[in-house]
């Protein structure tokens, strides 16, 4: 039972040798280029890359940034969440979901609980993890916390509010896109450690309509790819919030959320963040 909420929960949550490729190519190529160890010495973006391509995609960024809020967006600095969350195996869903509660204080804070008693709970804080049940809080496992890890480093917030102002991050203009089967434009971030992450924006609205990123298994060597789509925004507290989400793990779908209430900068209670705190969300006055 605990393994298969950890895994509902987990569902919740280039720079070198740039010269040697012309900005013409997808982004996701000269990535797999890279990656295959035809670099040379990283020394910072070469300026033979189209500079009108680099410009198209950081305009379509801002789009997307001043589309979610502009200001509002960008010093969100703790989120609260209520929903229900599906998980699914092999495009099969796995129960009849799971209600959640979600906390969340950037930069690296995050803890969830799950079930009607909010008995369980998962903490995130800087680089440990934590199941927390009321035999009390013990690690979880290292390839749970390497996927979280990898999920919070690549998650939308992440990439458009520290990926977009690193100058060692190169920005490609990809173009007319699919995200699902609607339309899109895509940019696609590469950083100064070959990661790649593809972000897909309504023509119209410029919102986020899906996200796309690769990764190795350092076991297998397999290629990895997630997915995470975007739908049904709605504007909280100046902030165009999306009340559904699905993320796809290799083309099938993994997760399925949909958010029934969420607030911004309440000011969340500290201890609920320290997995030793004895904490308990039930004795906590509401807020909202």
């Amino acid at each position: 039972m605990n393994n298969l909420l950890l895994m509902i929960v987990l569902g919740l949550a280039l720079v070198p040798a740039l010269a040697r490729y012309s900005w013409r190519q997808p982004a996701a190529a000269i990535q797999d280029q890279l990656s295959s160890g035809n670099q040379g010495k990283s020394q910072g973006i070469d300026r033979s890359i189209d500079l009108e391509n680099s410009r198209q995609a950081r305009a379509l960024l801002d789009q997307a940034i001043q589309a979610l809020g502009g200001q509002a967006f960008l010093t969100i600095r703790d989120m609260e969440q209520e929903g229900r969350t599906y998980s699914f195996y092999h495009g099969r869903p796995t129960s009849n979901g799971v209600l959640f509660w979600r906390f969340v204080e950037y930069p690296d804070k995050e803890r969830t609980e799950v079930t009607a008693q909010r008995d369980v709970a998962y903490l995130f804080a800087a680089n440990k993890g934590y199941e927390i049940t009321y035999k009390g809080p013990h690690a979880v496992e290292p390839k749970d916390l390497e996927d979280y890890l990898r999920r919070r480093r690549f998650s939308l917030e992440t990439v458009l509010r520290n990926w977009v102002n690193d100058p060692t991050v190169a920005l490609f203009f990809d173009g007319n896109a699919l995200a699902g089967n609607l339309a899109a434009q895509q940019v696609t971030l590469i950083n100064a450690k070959n990661e790649a992450v593809s972000l897909y924006f309504d023509p119209d609205t410029h919102l986020p309509i899906k996200k796309s990123y690769r990764w190795r298994d350092p076991v297998d060597k397999e290629r990895n790819v997630e997915e995470e789509l975007y739908d049904n925004y709605k504007l909280v507290q100046g902030v165009m919030t999306p009340d559904s989400f699905t993320r796809y793990f290799n083309g099938d779908m993994q997760t399925e959320r949909f958010v029934s209430s969420v607030h911004f900068n309440q000011g969340l209670d500290e201890t609920m963040f320290d997995p030793n705190s004895g904490y308990s969300p039930i004795k906590q006055p509401k807020k909202h």
